[in-house]
């Protein structure tokens, strides 16, 4: 073969692959993945997912495809990414990240099967008729991680015996807000604790909000559930560590990462399980007749170099309580 015949091949054969590729790729059904945060914190979870289809048989590349469409921590963006994949025509919808990006899935279609994990219950919010029957085109996973407030409040006590006021931050943007507030008010009331309510829903908020912290002498802080948090993780945890404020978050990622405690459900499991949802309706089931999934394991893990480098010596008891110490 000539030299520039031979070129001329090279260049045709290049041109074409991608449109074989693309070809054959456009035969796998599309997962379409909506999430109200950003990529990075949630690596592991995405990683759930993924292990989750792989249990069903489908693995991302080879016979699925997977659209992504991250928010960044801007809620209202998700009503237009979520119309975004609808029009993409993805054969399964999965709304992740709380509950504004369950609202924008819904929203933007009726007829497109929705998986969805939540922290709340997803009865109470309307999003399902049932557990057991979700009904109409939505199932999902129930994370249960804003439940725990109160649990969590009772953790900052019992390592910091007397404290006298915890700081709370909570997101005034989340549709669960008035929940958070009431349950954790309600639990504070109950032993007496006093506590300072400080919101945030941005990046500027959290600074403010660690500042007043520090104005107010507090002695402990309770992070409240919230998609924005988690997305902001690392920032939050170096703030509450340059000003010595021991906090307790949702997720174990915060005291892996640094933070001083966490108490919650594994998440990723909760992911890997909306993955097995998701692997179930590509098979051909209907979303209405899958039953939500509640995840029923909870962790508590103490990260004791944050203890000793924020002056605190752990309880045994409280050390004895924990599934995971970290040294």
């Amino acid at each position: 073969m000539r030299r520039r015949e031979f070129i001329a091949f090279v260049g045709y054969t290049v041109a074409v692959w991608p449109l074989a590729a693309r070809a054959e790729q456009s035969t796998m059904p599309v997962i379409g993945f909506l999430n109200s945060a950003s990529p990075l914190p949630w690596e592991n979870y995405v990683a759930g997912f993924r292990a989750g289809l792989k249990e069903i048989g489908y693995i991302d590349g080879q016979n699925v495809a997977i659209e992504f469409r991250w928010a960044e921590g801007d809620y209202d963006r998700l009503p237009g990414l979520a119309a975004d994949l609808v029009r993409h025509k993805v054969a399964v919808l999965v709304a992740t990240g709380g509950s504004p990006s369950i609202m924008a899935a819904k929203a933007a279609t009726a007829t497109i099967p929705i998986v969805f994990t939540t922290g709340f219950d997803p009865v109470r919010q309307g999003f399902v008729n049932s557990f057991s029957r979700p009904g109409d085109n939505i199932t999902g996973v129930n994370l249960f991680v804003s439940a725990m407030e109160s649990k969590r409040l009772g953790l900052l006590r019992a390592l910091i015996p007397g404290v006298q006021l915890i700081a709370v931050l909570l997101n005034p943007t989340s549709p669960v807000h008035v929940e958070q507030l009431r349950e954790v008010q309600e639990a504070a009331g109950a032993v007496g604790q006093q506590i300072h309510i400080m919101l945030a829903s941005n990046v500027s908020d959290i600074d403010v909000a660690f500042a007043t912290a520090v104005r107010l002498h507090v002695g402990a802080m309770l992070v409240g559930s919230d998609p924005f948090f988690n997305s902001q993780r690392d920032k939050i945890i170096a703030l509450a560590a340059r000003h010595t404020v021991p906090a307790i978050y949702e997720q174990r990622e915060y005291a892996l990462a640094g933070g001083l405690m966490s108490y919650g459900t594994n998440i990723s499991v909760g992911y890997r399980q909306a993955g097995v949802h998701a692997g179930r309706i590509l098979k051909g089931e209907k979303p209405g007749n899958l039953p939500v999934v509640q995840s029923t394991k909870f962790e508590f893990l103490i990260n004791l170099k944050t203890a000793k480098a924020l002056g605190i010596e752990v309880p045994p008891n409280l050390s004895a309580e924990a599934d995971e110490i970290i040294e």
